[in-house]
């Protein structure tokens, strides 16, 4: 069984807690539908409702951690060396839409001069009470059983998860570039609308691969612990090392990284290479 540090159960109890509250938010949400003001603003409410539990529930047990908070933004703590990193909603549009397929995410983030690595993570999924996470060099666990990444070797049999830039976000014409290149060469593209879960499900082997622009520096940062500590490997789409801060995420299981970025600079290029 696997065994879960302080910090773990630090936050999970925070994510539980702001859960719980989340699942009944989604039931109004569903009834909202139907009405004429509509559920924008009750959804904008339940996600800082939710980020204010998890950090009130997060201040007791460390006071001296700083945050990075979704709808808070930088709050500096008195330790000056580790914060909390927190998307309260991720997957606002699904819960928008009364679809069960958001998280709640929280990482532990800790600087050291100028660099900084992500050192603990929690995804957790309310609707289906599953829970990922990890510490740095302890593995990355669902529920109580240890996770591992894919083991799959041919992009053809490969179901590779992406976000789709849609209204406010550039890039359209890059995507559908990469996007065509992608449906030529490998078994199903999953859109499902949740980075932290996207990136949770890789970790988990239910994805193959990953990528993404425009990404948040909350929406990634457990998930990219989860990732490694899973046995994957995590870089910028175009090779570079700062995913964390670039917000540009290419994430694959270690045999599939390596084709996945020559398709990917394939498609930016322009250069469609026989598949």
């Amino acid at each position: 069984m696997a065994v879960k540090s302080a910090i773990i159960n630090v936050m999970e109890r925070a994510a539980r807690k702001a859960a719980r509250g989340l699942l009944r938010d989604l039931g109004e949400v569903g009834q909202l539908q139907v009405s004429q003001k509509g559920p924008a603003n009750f959804v904008s409410a339940a996600d800082v409702r939710a980020e204010k539990t998890i950090r009130m529930e997060l201040a007791k047990a460390r006071p001296d951690f700083g945050f990075l908070l979704e709808e808070g933004g930088e709050v500096a703590g008195k330790d000056g060396e580790h914060r909390w990193v927190v998307d309260p909603l991720d997957g606002t549009t699904n819960f928008l839409h009364s679809v069960p397929h958001f998280a709640i995410s929280i990482a532990v983030e800790k600087r050291t001069g100028a660099t900084s690595e992500i050192i603990a993570a929690l995804v957790l999924d309310p609707a289906r009470d599953e829970m990922f996470w990890a510490e740095k060099g302890q593995g990355a666990f669902l529920n109580e059983h240890r996770m591992r990444v894919s083991s799959r070797t041919r992009l053809s049999d490969s179901l590779i998860a992406t976000g789709i830039p849609t209204q406010g976000r550039s890039d359209h014409g890059l995507f559908l570039r990469r996007l065509g290149r992608l449906m030529e060469n490998v078994a199903s593209i999953h859109r499902a609308g949740a980075a932290a879960l996207d990136l949770a499900w890789l970790a988990a082997g239910r994805h193959d691969g990953f990528f993404e622009l425009g990404l948040f520096r909350w929406d990634v940062a457990a998930g990219i612990l989860l990732i490694r500590e899973a046995g994957g490997f995590v870089t910028e789409i175009d090779g570079g090392t700062d995913p964390l801060g670039s917000g540009s995420i290419l994430a694959a299981n270690p045999h599939l990284h390596g084709p996945l970025s020559e398709l990917l600079a394939e498609a930016a290029s322009g250069t469609l290479l026989p598949s």
